[in-house]
Order: structure tokens, then C-alpha cells, then sequence
């Protein structure tokens, strides 16, 4: 079966989030199937324990205003209740309420708290209190990975810069997290003007990511143009200018002299900001994003128009569902910041999310003339206009894209796949054929364009030798993709080969139990084979399934008529 989209581009600190709503009433229901309250019950009540109960509810739900709001009314009701103070600390921290330092000063043995009050010293320029509240922080859990780099910068905030490159040093050059270690010496370095120890440092931070991120590659080429390395500086963002993704903007002109030019980190309190939105993004990779909330809201503390710390904020919420609240978030990027168009491609995207798509098209439109030479804007268009069936449309802003990608990499197979998709679906199959063929060359083994192709030929009854070993290669990159188990089925059964397509088709439904096409080829397979009131179950089942209006009315032929027997020879 073809797939018709684009392949996707630790403990906690001792601290649980809100946790789930035990009681409640009949209209609301949390993820795990568990009712709460209505809010009309809880305000007919006015208790404690209502307020309590939805603000418990919201946090599991990620609606930290509600959360708050409600944790909040009912601390001030019952002040003293442990139990409550931590949870209104926890949610008036998570949406980014001046509150939090006020609970944090009440909950002494809580590691989230003592960052909070850690913060606040930094933010005073209070050195010494910053340093000792450093010293005694927690030494387990993910936050124990920064304890030497916040103390570092509180060394580095009184003045003391030898001190804090020697805290690092030895982190740096073994250890665990020896490129975290190293990056902060090189900043530490270059916000005190010593060129050669920053370049030092961070040619040991590249060196243990021999395939930096996006964020250390743009910490580390301001600091090698600085150093006097202009060509390596240039090198490393052309590597990831290559890569078109979203993120790429950031590294293209204009925004290229930003990141050359401009100090990312002006001091220390930039320098805390950037190592909490580090841990958090290395969090939010775990599937942790309660706890890179946190640590994004702890940047934006200290850092409030940081757009890396406001970019993984709205990442965190739109992974929660948030959309809304994660445009609102994007919208606060500043207009001169190298991370201003992927906020732009982010706010297009969840602005479609909302169904919002005609403003989603014009942003796009707007980005992609205001730069006529980047492809990202047209690609994005063109995406939109294909997830919503305007194929024609979608083809026109592919063709601007690779207009603009010009000369062609390996790593834009990604838009002639797209294109070849868009082509297919408005019934121009030389076209789509030529461009899954490109997208081939440039990316020999890429699945899922194997597995297009290849599929959409067996369809055809044509090139079914090729299509064959083509989906073999595939299957054996994703073996547990039922779509592509589906295809290798497919071209066996057109091939002739009916019992091994039945073998091949019954692992594919196994793999994707809800699809309606592999279910109804399934029982193709079965009509075939003479089991036919195994095909007529098949079908019906496949029925039930969603399909799509025309392959319904197949569908019901079938189970009516069945198929055309081979006419004998």
C-alpha cells in the first residue's frame, strides 16, 4: 500500500506532575478513561476540594492556566495544606507565573524549587547567593548533568573566569556530558573576550558531536569567527543549510550574519538560560516533555524573549495539544532573531492545525516573498495544499521549491518525492514516475519511495520483477511496516504467485490491522486461492474500515458478485 505522507523529519527530579482526577462527575473525562468534575459542579460547590479537583485534572490535561487558576483559588482557601503548595507551585511554574517564586520559597527539599530561588539570585546579580544555592543542588536526576556548568556561570558572574573554565576543564575533556561541559567553557571563554580558550573549547565539544545540532553549531561558528576561523565557521553552517529542513533558516542570509556577528550569550544569566533549554531539549527527545517544560520555562525566567527556550516551549505544547497556546507562544520570537522563519514554519503549520488555513497560506505566501531565493516557504505551501487534496495547486508550489533548490542535493529527494505524489494524485503518472525516479537517484534506498513506486507499478501490472526486489530492499530497511509488507504482497499477487501474497498479505494486516486496502487485498489474495468465504470476510471486514467512497462501492461488488474468474485456457 502506498503511504501518502512524508517520512517524520531519565528521571524526574523527584517531582510528579499533576497527577489524575480520582472523583468527578459525568461530562468530563481524562485520557486514562477517569471522569472529573464538571467545573459547573465545582462552582456551584466553591470548595477547596473542588478547585483542588480541577486544577489536578487541567495539569494532567496540560491546561497549566486552568491549572493554576484553579490550584491557586484553593491555596488561598487552605494555605498551609503541603500537598497544595506543592502542586500550585508546580503549575504556576509550568505557565510561567511570577507565583512560582513565591511557592518555591515554601518547599525547601523540592529540586524544581531550588531552581527557581537559584534563578532569582541570578537574575539579582546576587553571585554568592547564586554559587552556594549551585553548590547544594540536587546531585541526582537530570538536572545533576548541569550542576557544574550553573556553577561555572556563578564563578563566571563574580569575575572569577579562571575559576570557571578550571570547574569545566576537566568535564570537558572526559566524561559524560564532556560537548555540555565544553560548549559552556567556550561561552564562558568568549564572553570574556579569550578567543583562543573559547576556540579550545569548543573544537572539544565538536569533536565528541562529530554531528553537532542545529544550536551548538550556531554557538560554535560565532565563536570560531571570532577566533579568526572564518571558513570553518562558514563550513559548519553550509552543512546544515543543506539539510532543508525547517530549522535550516536559522543559518541561511540574512539570518547567516546574525549568528556570525551577534554574541549569542552576553552573560551569565544568558549562559544559565541556554544549559536549561539544552537539558530540556535532551528531554523532550526522551518523551519527557512535562520535564522540558519546565526546564524551557525556567529559561524564559531569565531569558524572556529567548527564542530556543520559546521554540521548545511551543513544542512541549504542541505535543500536549496545545495549538493554540504553542502559536501563541511562537508569536513572542523576536522579529530580528536568527530562529524568527522556523517560528514562521511553525505557526503556518499549527495555524493549518487549527483549521486555520487560509491565514496558514498567506503567512507562507508572505515568507516566500520576502525571500525569493529560499525553497522552505514553497515546500511548506505545497505540503498544506496536498494534505488538503488541492493536488494541482500542491504541484505548482513543489516546482517553486526545487526552482529555488537549485543546484540539487542528495538531501532534497524529500520535495520530488512530494511533487511525484502530487503529480500521481492529479492524474499526471509520467510526471509522478519521473519524480520518484529522481528522487531515487538521489537517495538510492530511501523506503518510502521505494515502496511508492514500486506499489503504484504492481497497481499497473507493469515493471513487476523490479518492483518486486525493489519492495524486498524496502521491507528489509522497515520490516515491521505493514503498508510496505502490503505492496510486497501486492506485486506477488499480481505477479501470480497467490500463496505466497496470501502469506506476505496476512503478516501486513497483522502489521496495520485497521487498514481497509491491505484487509481488501488480503481477501483478493483468498478469492484467488478458491477461499471464498475467507475473502468475503475479508472485504466486509474492510468495510467497516473507512474507505474511501469509490473503494466502498468496490468493496460491496465484491461481496456481492466476487471476482472474475481467469478465463481458462
Amino acid at each position: 500500500m502506498r503511504e501518502r505522507r512524508l517520512p517524520p523529519r531519565l528521571l524526574l527530579l523527584g517531582l510528579t506532575m499533576l497527577a489524575a482526577c480520582a472523583a468527578g462527575g459525568p461530562n468530563v473525562v481524562d485520557r486514562a478513561g477517569r471522569s472529573a468534575p464538571s467545573r459547573g459542579e465545582v462552582a456551584a460547590s466553591g470548595s477547596v476540594f473542588g478547585n483542588y479537583l480541577v486544577g489536578r485534572f487541567a495539569g494532567e490535561e496540560l491546561d497549566t492556566k486552568v491549572a493554576a487558576d484553579s490550584l491557586l483559588a484553593a491555596l488561598r482557601a487552605d494555605p498551609d495544606q503541603p500537598d497544595l503548595i506543592h502542586r500550585a507551585f508546580i503549575a504556576t511554574l509550568m505557565d510561567g507565573r511570577p507565583d512560582a517564586l513565591r511557592l518555591a520559597r515554601r518547599l525547601p527539599d523540592n529540586a524544581s524549587a531550588q531552581l527557581v530561588l537559584f534563578g532569582a539570585e541570578v537574575a539579582a546579580g546576587r553571585w554568592a547567593g547564586a554559587e552556594a544555592r549551585a553548590r547544594n543542588l540536587h546531585r541526582q536526576g537530570p538536572v545533576s548533568a548541569l550542576q557544574p556548568v550553573l556553577l561555572a556561570w556563578t564563578q563566571a558572574g563574580r569575575g572569577q573566569t579562571d575559576q570557571a573554565l578550571a570547574t569545566l576543564r576537566p568535564l570537558a575533556e572526559q566524561g559524560r556530558f564532556r560537548a555540555l561541559n565544553a560548549l559552556h567553557g567556550a561561552l564562558i571563554a568568549d564572553v570574556a573576550n579569550r578567543p583562543r580558550e573559547a576556540e579550545r573549547f569548543v573544537r572539544l565539544a565538536l569533536a565528541d558531536q562529530p554531528e553537532p545540532t542545529l544550536r551548538l553549531a550556531m554557538l560554535a561558528a560565532g565563536i570560531l569567527e571570532r577566533a579568526g576561523r572564518p571558513a570553518e565557521a562558514a563550513r559548519l553552517l553550509d552543512e546544515l543549510a543543506g539539510s532543508n529542513d525547517d530549522l535550516a533558516l536559522a543559518v541561511l542570509p540574512p539570518a547567516r550574519r546574525l549568528v556570525l556577528t551577534q554574541r549569542a550569550i552576553e552573560g551569565p544569566a544568558d549562559g544559565i538560560a541556554e544549559a536549561y533549554v539544552a537539558l530540556g531539549s535532551a528531554l523532550r527527545g526522551q518523551g519527557l516533555e512535562e520535564m522540558a517544560t519546565l526546564m524551557a520555562r525556567l529559561a524564559l525566567r531569565l531569558r524572556p524573549s529567548f527564542a530556543p527556550a520559546l521554540l521548545l516551549l511551543a513544542d512541549t505544547l504542541t505535543e500536549g495539544e496545545r495549538l493554540e497556546s504553542a502559536r501563541e507562544t511562537l508569536l513572542l520570537v523576536p522579529e530580528g532573531d536568527p530562529l524568527f522563519g522556523p517560528a514562521q514554519l511553525r505557526q503556518a503549520n499549527l495555524l493549518d492545525r487549527l483549521g486555520r488555513a487560509p491565514e496558514a497560506e498567506a503567512l507562507l505566501r508572505r515568507m516566500a516573498d520576502a525571500q525569493p531565493s529560499l525553497p522552505q516557504p514553497l515546500t511548506r505551501l505545497g505540503d498544506l495544499q496536498r494534505r488538503r487534496g488541492r493536488f494541482a495547486e500542491a504541484v505548482q508550489a513543489y516546482d517553486g521549491a526545487i526552482a529555488r533548490s537549485q543546484p540539487i542535493r542528495a538531501a532534497d529527494w524529500p520535495l520530488f518525492y512530494a511533487r511525484g505524489i502530487a503529480r500521481e494524485r492529479s492524474g499526471n503518472w509520467p510526471g509522478a514516475e519521473e519524480d520518484f525516479l529522481q528522487a531515487l537517484a538521489l537517495s538510492p534506498e530511501q523506503p518510502f519511495v521505494l515502496n511508492y513506486l514500486a506499489y503504484t507499478w504492481a497497481d499497473m501490472g507493469v515493471n513487476l520483477e523490479r518492483a518486486k526486489a525493489m519492495l524486498e530492499g524496502a521491507a528489509a530497511q522497515r520490516p515491521q511496516d505493514g503498508n510496505i509488507a502490503d505492496s510486497l504482497g501486492w506485486v506477488l499477487f499480481r505477479m501470480g504467485q497467490i500463496q505466497a501474497a496470501i502469506t506476505q498479505l496476512e503478516r501486513a494486516v497483522e502489521l496495520e490491522p485497521r487498514s481497509a486496502t491491505i484487509n481488501d487485498h488480503l481477501g483478493d489474495a483468498y478469492w484467488a486461492a478458491g477461499r471464498e468465504r475467507e475473502a468475503r470476510f475479508q472485504w466486509q471486514r474492510a468495510l467497516t474500515m473507512d474507505p474511501e467512497p469509490a473503494e466502498a462501492t468496490r468493496l460491496r461488488m465484491k461481496i456481492d458478485s466476487g471476482l472474475p474468474r481467469p478465463a481458462r485456457r
